[in-house]
């Protein structure tokens, strides 16, 4: 299971990364490409400005010398414009229809018109060939400031990103080859720029000069576009996270299981060695009873109904045991309440367990200070956590006893604290006391039998009365259990 969930975490991991890859070339391809066509779209642009300049100026000089033509006399404007027409009427192309030429005439026709054309392109093509060689001749010498209008720059930049698809914030500079600044937007985003993010394309990129120039763009949301780009996986990575918990609640269970299952099998086993020695006495008592050779006199009945008394109260107590298991397999209440004074109870419970602690040189004392001691409880359950919890403090007692019951009203509730001066319980263990078979180690107490399931026992009889309770313990100081529980007036409430 672990082998096979791993290698599912791995995968996803894999797809998530090669799409984050995969939109992360994209959106590389689509600036790269931008940013090519900027630096095209500006070069082109100042070749254009450069050549409606000099389109200007040409056209400026023919005006200049037309109105200087028109300030000549009126007999050298007569002259001139009889022999412009004469000329123009030479230049006219002559076409004569005659059968003697045949079609050699449309030919010669075409033939001149097309020399003209190749006359007038030539001429053409050489004023152009001369601006140009003028511009790139004054270009080598220009500032960069002078060659790119940086607001026309912002402008195309944008709407070139924007064709593209990259509709992302950004903000830009213009750095020369040693990456001092020529210019930097003034829409400044981020301070810090990562190299990982800075995009950056050369200038005027078909011209070979000393003096280049190179745009960067940064976009300071890219990795957040990114990220938002894998939302589409969410829901995989989600049900991801659910199937680890599931998994991970699987794995805590079955351990649990096996635990629980293994503690069991200890139950079970400790029981049946338990249960087979108070069978065995009593066995051999009734042996002893039945068998004629030995003598009925008054002494040895005693001892033998002492011993099948004893024998059977140990009975008796393992049953409870295992009727105190059965307990925590019913999910439903498995109580039987009714109204009762707490306080005459546990003087009840004081008074008959007395005996017992006065018998090992220990001492009880009873501090019923609750004025409203009513109560819905069950008195068989109730009277055994009550029971529990003292003979729990006699036997893990290694000096003389010193048992303090104490009850008081706190709001709408009645608190019972047992306390004693034992050996005290290890700091770990107070989180586990109350857990379902589990025991704490009693040190140097070797002659200390149980099952585990006293504590618990208590935990789940006191939850069913609608409390609660809580335990303090210092070692070789004692141990101190506080029992809450509603009164009836809370009840009724």
């Amino acid at each position: 299971m672990i082998v096979t969930f791993v290698a599912l975490i791995i995968l996803q991991i894999r797809y998530i990364s090669i799409n984050a890859e995969m939109i992360e070339n994209q959106f590389n391809e689509s600036v790269d490409r931008s940013l090519f066509q900027t630096a095209i779209l500006v070069e082109e642009n100042e070749a254009l400005q450069y050549l409606g300049e000099v389109l200007e100026r040409t056209d400026f000089r023919d005006k200049k010398n037309i109105l200087l033509n028109e300030k000549e006399n009126d007999f050298g404007k007569t002259i001139d414009s009889v022999s412009k027409n004469l000329e123009l009427d030479k230049n006219k192309p002559f076409i004569r229809l005659s059968t003697r030429h045949g079609n050699a005439t449309i030919e010669e026709t075409s033939r001149y018109l097309q020399e003209k054309f190749r006359q007038n392109f030539s001429r053409s093509k050489t004023i152009l060939d001369q601006a140009v060689f003028r511009w790139l001749k004054e270009s080598e010498n220009k500032d960069f400031n002078q060659r790119v209008n940086f607001e026309e720059l912002d402008n195309i930049l944008e709407n070139v990103l924007q064709n593209n698809g990259v509709e992302l914030p950004f903000y830009y500079s213009v750095v020369d080859k040693q990456g001092n600044i020529i210019y930097k937007c003034t829409k400044e985003i981020h301070k810090h720029e990562n190299n990982n993010n800075v995009y950056s394309q050369k200038l005027f990129p078909s011209e070979d000069s000393n003096r280049a120039a190179f745009l960067q763009v940064t976009f300071p949301t890219k990795q957040n576009f990114i990220i938002k780009s894998l939302n589409l996986l969410l829901p995989s990575v989600l049900m991801l996270i659910v199937i680890l918990l599931i998994f991970t609640y699987a794995i805590i269970i079955i351990f649990k299981q096996k635990q629980l299952n293994n503690i069991k099998n200890d139950f079970v086993n400790n029981m049946t060695h338990e249960l087979k020695t108070p069978i065995s006495s009593i066995s051999l008592a009734s042996q002893m009873l039945q068998d004629p050779s030995v003598g009925k006199t008054p002494q040895t009945l005693s001892h033998i109904s002492k011993v099948i008394r004893d024998e059977t109260k140990r009975l008796g107590f393992m049953v409870e045991k295992v009727l105190q298991m059965a307990v925590f397999e019913k999910d439903t209440s498995i109580l039987k309440v009714r109204e009762m004074q707490i306080n005459l109870l546990i003087k009840e419970i004081t008074t008959n367990f007395s005996l017992k602690v006065s018998n090992k040189g220990g001492q009880i004392t009873s501090k019923l200070n609750a004025t409203n001691d009513l109560a819905l409880i069950d008195e068989v359950h109730f009277t055994n956590v009550i029971f529990n919890l003292m003979d729990n403090a006699l036997k893990y007692s290694d000096k003389d006893l010193l048992l303090t019951l104490e009850t008081r009203n706190e709001k709408d509730n009645i608190l019972i604290s047992i306390e004693d001066n034992g050996i005290g319980i290890h700091k770990d263990d107070l989180k586990r006391v109350f857990e379902k078979f589990y025991r704490v180690s009693t040190g140097n107490l070797h002659n200390v039998k149980g099952f585990g399931l006293g504590l618990a026992y208590v935990k789940k009889i006191v939850t069913e009365h609608k409390g609660s309770i809580k335990v303090e313990s210092e070692l070789n100081i004692g141990t101190k259990f506080t029992i809450t529980i509603p009164t009836l007036k809370n009840y009724e409430l």
